[in-house]
């Protein structure tokens, strides 16, 4: 492996190990793609360093396994800083009927 790539993986995978940040937040933070972080830490990391790469493994299943839990956070936030507008009175209920 190219000693440039063995240093970025061990970079990115020691930043991922202290900061527990997701695949994103790590490519933007390096500014490389999400697919490179990925296989860094996936598949390069395990010839570099083992034992880090049994860490950030950690860190990414727990990561995915609340990737819907942050979905979902993520819209209802979304939704709650939309106002909603005034109802409008017809008369027979608040809402017109359809």
């Amino acid at each position: 492996m190219n000693q440039s790539i063995a240093e970025r993986v061990s970079e990115i995978a020691a930043y991922i190990d202290r900061t527990h940040a997701t695949v994103r937040a790590a490519a933007a933070e390096f500014g490389i793609s999400k697919s490179t972080v990925h296989k860094d830490c996936s598949e390069r990391l395990r010839e570099v360093d083992p034992d880090l790469y049994a860490r950030v493994r950690k860190i990414l299943d727990d990561n995915l396994s609340e990737r819907h839990i942050r979905g979902g956070d993520a819209t209802r936030k979304k939704y709650a800083a939309i106002p909603l507008p005034p109802p409008v009175c017809t008369g027979a209920g608040i809402y017109p009927s359809v």
